[in-house]
Parts: structure tokens; C-alpha cells; sequence
């Protein structure tokens, strides 16, 4: 497939133009003009750079690019990993926000989609998108069953802070650094916050809501939309697709 033609539809399909975001998303660094094979990273760090390489990829796309709100010198770390990419031709595309708002491949409602929970609403606006979702529990778990699933989805141990009720009810989803959510999910009825990263600063925000709050991990909450994005465009493009697993553990 051409570049250009995957790049439009990627931009397309997950709404670049329309998702305002910390820097510059979609294709940050040019590479090859033909791509049979994409490889998916949470990071564009050199460690996964070299292993899109080592996968024989034409292009890389991660959720965490290059390129932020500051404009850098390219030099340093940052211009070991562009030369990187454009000695290899690889071509580097980023979806940050969009990925975490996505209806279909997002963040969120695909964490909702694999723990069995009923996207109701959405929530947390970043930039301008509402990027979360909330979720009701129909099936009667608690929290130790519900906290034992986000283990299976994820492959990570999560940290839970058990200040709601043993019966969750109400139920919002942020991948990343959500919890600086917390009041507006507590605002809308929400009892138990499945987010990624964890903060001192909010234990007691947590506490004070009496909302049980489920950490499972920055790098782990962030895996499951590049891996619905890769099975999408397999099944729609035919294109072949691998996820590049380097857990930071954070």
C-alpha cells in the first residue's frame, strides 16, 4: 500500500484534523513510499524504533511521538532517533489524543469493551475532546473481581485504592494520567476510576470522593487502542501488523 494513501486514511479514520492535541500528530517523520508491514508502540523511544527495524516494518505508530507543544533543536536523543528513523526509511505516524478519544479503536472504550462494561457517556475533556468514558456495571462484580479482570486484560498488577464501595456501580475509564479527572467523574455519579498512572496528589481527592480508584499502569492503559488500531487495519486494509511490547512498568 502507498504511504500516502495509508496516511489518509489513518488521518481520516481517526479524526487528526479534528483532534486538537500537545504537538503535531499523524506522520511526524517520512519514510518508505510503500508499506506492507506497520508495527505498533506505545513509545517512540530508540528501543522501539529498533524493533520496528528488527520487524522488517515500513512504518511505526505509536501513541507517544517525537514531537510536543516545545519546538526542539534536533539534536541529542532526539536527533539519534530521527536519524534512526530516516537511515532505516521508517516512517514514524503518532495518534495521542485522537487514539485515547477514538468511538471505535480508542483507549477507553476498548478497555470498556474488554472488561465486559457499558459505555453510557463520555467525559474528561483534553483540548478541546472529551476523551474518557463512563460505564455501567451490569453484571453485579465487585471490585475485586472487577480489579482482577483489568489484571487479565492488561498483564499488569494494577494498584488499587479501595475508598468506594465494594459494589461498583458507576464506573469511568482514562487511559494514562486520567485520575486529574476525578472531580468531574465524581460530579457525574461515577464510584470506581480505572485509570493508568498513579499520584500521591490524588490519594486523598480519591479519598474525599469515596471513589475507588484502579491504577493499572501508564504504559499498560495505553496498549489496548494500538492493538485494535493494528486488527482494524488488517482486517480493512490487509496490511500486516505487530505490537512491539516494551513495558516501562510506570
Amino acid at each position: 500500500m502507498q504511504r500516502n494513501e495509508l496516511v489518509r486514511y489513518l488521518d481520516t479514520y481517526l479524526r487528526i484534523a479534528e483532534v486538537p492535541d500537545y504537538g503535531p500528530q499523524g506522520l511526524q517523520v517520512e519514510g518508505a513510499e510503500e508499506v506492507t508491514r506497520v508495527a505498533f508502540a506505545v513509545d517512540s523511544g530508540l528501543p522501539c524504533i529498533d524493533a520496528a527495524i528488527r520487524m522488517g516494518a515500513q512504518m511505526l505508530i505509536v501513541h507517544h511521538g517525537l514531537f510536543w507543544e516545545k519546538v526542539e533543536p534536533i539534536r541529542g536523543p532526539l536527533a539519534r532517533s530521527v536519524r534512526r528513523l530516516i537511515v532505516a526509511n521508517l516512517n514514524l505516524y503518532s495518534a495521542h489524543l485522537a487514539l485515547d478519544a477514538h468511538p471505535e479503536v480508542g483507549n477507553n472504550v476498548e478497555l470498556a469493551r474488554l472488561l465486559g462494561l457499558t459505555v453510557d457517556g463520555w467525559f474528561a475533556n483534553a483540548k478541546g475532546t472529551d476523551i474518557g468514558v463512563t460505564c455501567t456495571v451490569e453484571d453485579g462484580r465487585d471490585l475485586a473481581a472487577l480489579t482482577a479482570a483489568v489484571e487479565a486484560q492488561l498483564g499488569a498488577r494494577p494498584r488499587v485504592l479501595a475508598h468506594g464501595p465494594a459494589q461498583p456501580r458507576r464506573v469511568a475509564i482514562v487511559s494514562g494520567l486520567g485520575i486529574r479527572y476525578a472531580d468531574e467523574a465524581a460530579a457525574l455519579g461515577v464510584d470506581t476510576f480505572i485509570t493508568g498512572e498513579t499520584s500521591h496528589a490524588h490519594f486523598y481527592k480519591a479519598l474525599d470522593h469515596r471513589m475507588n480508584v484502579i491504577f493499572a499502569g501508564h504504559y499498560a492503559s495505553e496498549t489496548v487502542g494500538l492493538k485494535a488500531l493494528g486488527r482494524h487495519l488488517n482486517g480493512r486494509l490487509g496490511l500486516e501488523t505487530l505490537f512491539i511490547d516494551l513495558p516501562t512498568d510506570m
